[in-house]
């Protein structure tokens, strides 16, 4: 009984979230997408002639504000003046002018096919609204949320340009501070964000990394 309580008091919220309704209207996949939007406003990270990776892409909302902010700077309106890849292990469907790669990027054939659409460039940003299949064991939750975030930062420090920007999703809690330290430890300005179109029950968080302190590669 409580179980179908929560679904419904869940559904209810759903359809009446206002963000819910703008990603309908306009097309959006899901309101995650309006996440992005806010950061993006707030700390300017797309412009355009980027190469810009998505990790953990599907069902694609990132990848579509991604690629309609990119085709502001085009000469024409089928266009967009960068370049969008977006990876994910799950399939996702087409979005126009974004390369996608099904696949885990841990594995060398993803990375290959990859480092075949960028070429001899370096990525300017990588983002990542990723996250686990959460149990409600605390100290399991936490061990699989660092391990993702490890994984965005391990990828980010082998492609990102030295000014480069990785965006991950986490959670406030266990291993959070941690999660924090490591991004403290990889870039020269780090800054927590939380988006009005995160809901306000969720600890969910953003981490934003900029400017890369120790970069494998040289700028391109």
């Amino acid at each position: 009984m409580a179980k179908n309580r929560f679904s419904h008091a869940w559904l209810h919220d759903h359809i009446n979230d206002p963000y819910v309704k703008m990603a309908q209207c306009e097309g959006y996949r899901a309101r995650a997408a309006y996440k992005l939007k806010e950061i993006d406003k707030q700390d300017k990270l797309i412009k355009s002639g980027m190469v810009i990776v998505d990790l953990g892409s599907t069902p694609g909302s990132w990848s579509q504000y991604a690629r309609n902010k990119l085709a502001q700077g085009a000469k024409r309106e089928s266009d967009i003046d960068g370049t969008i890849i977006a990876l994910d292990i799950l399939p996702m469907e087409p979005i126009a002018d974004v390369e996608f790669i099904q696949g885990d990027f841990r594995e060398d054939e993803v990375l290959t096919k990859l480092d075949e659409i960028v070429g001899d460039r370096l990525v300017d940003l990588v983002i990542s609204d990723m996250a686990p299949n959460l149990s409600g064991v605390v100290s399991a939750d936490a061990a699989r949320i660092a391990h993702l975030c490890d994984l965005a930062l391990e990828f980010s420090q082998n492609h990102l340009k030295p000014e480069g920007a990785l965006l991950v999703k986490c959670f406030h809690g266990s291993g959070y501070s941690q999660i924090v330290e490591k991004f403290k430890h990889q870039f020269k300005v780090v800054a927590p964000r939380k988006p009005k179109a995160s809901r306000d029950k969720s600890s969910e968080t953003f981490i934003l990394g900029r400017r890369l302190k120790h970069p494998a590669v040289g700028p391109a």
